[in-house]
């Protein structure tokens, strides 16, 4: 065992934060999670409407996975601009502006228009919603030390389930009785009412360190020093290409690639493939779509809870997060491998919601290795480049599986969750192989 492979012992002593602090701390982080839920109703109600959509606007199999994929065009640029934004701006600004933004560019397709309204409209949606995830983490586990963030990080993450879990049954109820386009009214409405309660409540924590917010707080642990002074006087910010050389940075977007990509096929072709390829009904493929959504939301709480006992213990990073999101992705990896072979009925189900169920833990704890990796004052940026990488996968995910759709028919989908399979099981070695903050964050401070 080498000297990279045990994490310092969480310090006894740190100083207590005030009650009025940690209230405040737990209101935004519930308000961040509403937020990631309403962010991903938007994402899935195209799944959702995909039959009703193509029979309204006549479009193929690809016409559809690329009105789905357009909602990633600028998704990926915007996640990067706005995460450099948010070493600069206040993230609460951002947060707020991006809220706003989401819900004026769904106005136009609840009103009427055809697929080129749809996808200008997805393209606009998906810049504004581009920086949410690693914008809302950045505000969110502003208000904890290094060592207290696996439980808020993961309530962001599990704002994701939620969403879905709340979406799938409302907006399909929605769609049934009142057509696509008031589900999508719906969201946008959702979306507006939340900017509302943010401009009062919301705010950035006392571990904050974007220039110009400085923290009042003690300092904590490892790592956190730096995100209560911030920047040190005459000390030279890290440049962002040192951050992004890490095999720390490498390995935890690659495995947090994978992740997106298992998220972007659940949300724009799973409800389609458990109709049309599985033979499930609608209602029975919202129950199996909650299923895969509820045991992602168990494991995120679960791998979070297990992490930090991992931590507080002195285990290394590499292992408490690289290793455990690691072998989630590895088990995913193998369901979907496994799934086009399994016999119909119970099998099939288990190895489906196990393959997209477990992945998403993975997006948590990419997110809190990268800021326990990332200096104080690089962590936006250092996330937001994660977030553009990795999103990517929401373009060519849809696009690729609406492809193999219109040429293989329904056969096309096994071939689908076989790629899948393929790239988790990729992305798990990344994250076993590659992830250890103990070893490179010290690197980037010399």
């Amino acid at each position: 065992m080498t000297d990279t492979d045990v994490a310092p012992a969480v310090p006894a002593d740190l100083p207590k934060t005030p009650s009025g602090t940690r209230r405040r701390a737990w209101t935004v982080t519930l308000l961040l999670v509403v937020f990631m839920m309403i962010n991903f109703a938007d994402k899935s109600v195209l799944g959702l409407a995909a039959e009703e959509i193509r029979q309204d606007l006549g479009l193929s199999a690809s016409a559809f996975g690329l009105a789905s994929g357009a909602f990633f065009l600028l998704f990926s640029i915007s996640g990067a601009a706005v995460g450099l934004l948010a070493d600069r701006i206040r993230p609460k600004w951002l947060l707020l502006a991006m809220a706003v933004l989401w819900s004026l560019s769904q106005a136009p397709p609840a009103v009427g228009g055809g697929l080129a309204v749809l996808i200008t409209s997805r393209v606009l949606l998906g810049a504004a919603e581009g920086p949410a995830f690693p914008v809302a983490q950045q505000a969110t586990l502003s208000w904890f030390p290094n060592h207290r963030r696996n439980l808020p990080g993961a309530l962001i993450v599990l704002g994701i389930t939620l969403g879905v879990l709340v979406a799938a049954p409302v907006l399909t109820w929605v769609i049934r009785h009142h057509g696509w386009r008031s589900a999508v009214a719906a969201v946008a409405l959702v979306g507006v009412l939340w900017a509302l309660l943010w401009i009062p409540f919301g705010g950035e924590g006392p571990y904050a360190a974007a220039s110009g917010i400085t923290a009042s707080a003690g300092p904590g642990d490892r790592g956190d020093a730096a995100a209560v002074t911030g920047p040190v006087p005459g000390r030279p910010r890290t440049p962002y290409r040192r951050i992004l050389a890490t095999r720390t940075w490498i390995g935890a977007t690659a495995a947090y690639f994978g992740t997106y990509w298992v998220i972007a096929f659940a949300l724009v072709w799973l409800p389609s493939y458990l109709r049309d390829a599985l033979g499930y009904t609608s209602a029975g493929a919202t129950q199996v779509l909650m299923l895969v959504w509820g045991l992602g939301g168990i494991v995120v709480l679960g791998q979070a809870g297990l992490t930090g006992r991992l931590l507080r213990r002195g285990t290394a990073s590499r292992w408490a997060r690289g290793g455990v999101g690691g072998v989630l992705l590895l088990i995913g990896a193998a369901a979907c491998l496994a799934l086009p072979m399994a016999p119909a009925g119970a099998v099939t189900a288990v190895l489906l919601v196990a393959g997209f169920g477990l992945p998403g833990a993975m997006s948590s704890v990419a997110v809190t290795t990268v800021t326990e990796l990332a200096p104080a004052d690089r962590r936006g940026g250092a996330l937001g480049i994660m977030n553009a990488v990795v999103t990517t996968a929401g373009l060519l995910a849809p696009t690729l599986i609406g492809h193999l759709v219109d040429v293989r028919g329904t056969q096309g989908y096994q071939y689908a969750v076989l790629i899948t399979g393929v790239v988790l099981l990729l992305s798990g070695a990344a994250a076993l192989s590659l992830i250890d903050p103990d070893r490179d964050a010290p690197r980037l401070s010399t």
